[in-house]
């Protein structure tokens, strides 16, 4: 067996794993306090989408609305009264640990609601509207095979 991936008793989990397992403990919270309560096994990619606008109320990144003078400013020089909500970075680091711990705790990986396609969808549109909301680029680079990237550093150098 590979030690690197078996924890003992006397060893502590790792930073990760400790969060993704109060991840789940606050989504199974937000389950039980449902009106009506939710079990894990009646919960659907609605009921995420749910859980995630619920969490905004305790977010910290402003987000800029569209009236708003400040709206893809990236630093705007005064405040101003928009809403402050979750990062996109956080919530799909989130969604990210839930997905796996849904895994862990029995979930069938092929119905897994964390990674429906509205799910996803929903967080693609959390990125694309904060960037263009902040005033920040979270386009993609594109990899360049590594003998072009070379070439194009020497030609820089000459």
């Amino acid at each position: 067996m590979d030690s690197t991936n078996s924890s003992s008793s006397s060893s502590s989990p790792s930073r990760y794993e400790s969060q993704k397992r109060r991840d789940w403990d606050t989504f199974g919270q937000y389950l039980r306090n449902n009106k009506p309560p939710l079990s894990f096994t009646h919960f659907n990619p609605s009921h995420v989408l749910e859980f995630l606008h619920y969490l905004d109320q305790f977010g910290k990144t402003k987000i800029h609305i569209l009236t708003c003078p400040y709206f893809g400013v990236p630093n705007p020089p005064t405040a101003c009264p928009c809403p402050f909500r979750q990062a996109w970075g956080s919530l799909d680091a989130l969604v990210g640990r839930l997905r796996a711990a849904y895994d862990e705790h029995g979930g069938n990986p092929e119905t897994n609601p964390f990674g429906a396609p509205e799910v996803r969808r929903f967080l693609r549109e959390v990125r694309d509207f904060q960037a263009k909301s902040r005033g920040i680029s979270y386009e993609k680079k594109r990899k360049r095979p590594k003998q072009q990237q070379q070439q194009e550093d020497q030609q820089e150098q000459a």
